[in-house]
């Protein structure tokens, strides 16, 4: 499963920023200053998360 596979729920945190997460994975999210980055910083996490998942033999949960 990828990045791709997972709804991405994006709003903004009052007062400044923005938070971008997947909801069907735990932990998985990030704020940061604006949208783009946000989402960008998002696919980081998501794919250190998949590596520490498939290091456990475990998958990814299905949404």
């Amino acid at each position: 499963m990828g990045l791709g596979d997972y709804k991405v729920v994006l709003f903004r945190n009052e007062p400044d920023g923005w938070v971008a997460e997947i909801p069907a994975i735990e932990g998985c999210y990030a704020l940061m200053p604006t949208r783009e980055k946000a989402l960008a910083e998002l696919g980081g996490v998501f794919e250190m998360i998949a590596a520490e998942y498939g290091e456990r033999g475990i998958f990814l949960p299905v949404e």
